[in-house]
């Protein structure tokens, strides 16, 4: 993956086509990417979006009909912002694997433990689910990402259940930090000796092959 995924909810236009309608549904995302940020998922009501975008409480049906389509297209924002991240970090696509490997697995650490109100959101299995703005098509190619990559370094193996399995280990590191529970069980202040041992779990030790 070279470039981000596009971002349907900034410019799909409204039935209505009028400026001031786009410009609503956006600022309603906007509001709602802001929300999940200082105050947790927990906080997304379509009344609290609303009251803070500056409409009426029903303004928001107009765009989304269902709650699940506006969370869906906040998670969105959250998959666009990991994808360009994801492409910043692996740059040149000639890089040796192993190496960007190594980074993508930080980027996927930093953007969950940054973002944890928007990490928790992207993940909703309902979300997932519903087909709202192809959520599965946004999230499946950062995964083919990791896939492709474990491919060049584990071509004896079958990459899919490796990327699989490595990423639920990431995404198990991500979770159990943000806890404090590993942090208390290692005494570890930093996540890199957890991702470096995740990677030599998975992919044998660096240098070994």
């Amino acid at each position: 993956m070279t470039e981000p995924a596009s971002d349907p909810e900034r410019t799909a236009t409204p039935s209505s086509g009028t400026g001031s309608d786009a410009g609503l549904r956006t600022r309603l995302v906007d509001v709602g990417v802001d929300l999940v940020r200082q105050k947790g998922v927990g906080a997304l009501t379509l009344r609290e979006i609303a009251r803070r975008a500056g409409v009426s409480h029903g303004a928001p049906r107009r765009h989304f009909p269902t709650h699940l389509e506006l969370l869906s297209a906040i998670a969105h924002r959250g998959f666009t912002d990991l994808a360009t991240r994801v492409s910043a970090a692996r740059g040149d696509d000639g890089a040796e694997p192993r190496g960007q490997l190594t980074a993508l697995g930080g980027v996927y650490l930093r953007f969950a433990l940054e973002n944890s109100g928007m990490y928790e959101l992207m993940f909703r299995h309902d979300l997932l689910e519903s087909g709202h703005l192809r959520l599965r098509d946004t999230s499946l190619p950062l995964f083919g990402v990791l896939v492709e990559l474990v491919g060049r370094v584990r071509p004896d193996a079958d990459a899919r259940a490796v990327a699989a399995a490595l990423w639920a280990n990431l995404h198990g590191i991500a979770q159990l930090w943000r806890w404090g529970s590993l942090q208390l069980a290692t005494g570890a202040d930093d996540f890199g000796p957890l991702l470096r041992t995740a990677l030599d779990a998975h992919l044998g030790p660096e240098g070994a092959r």
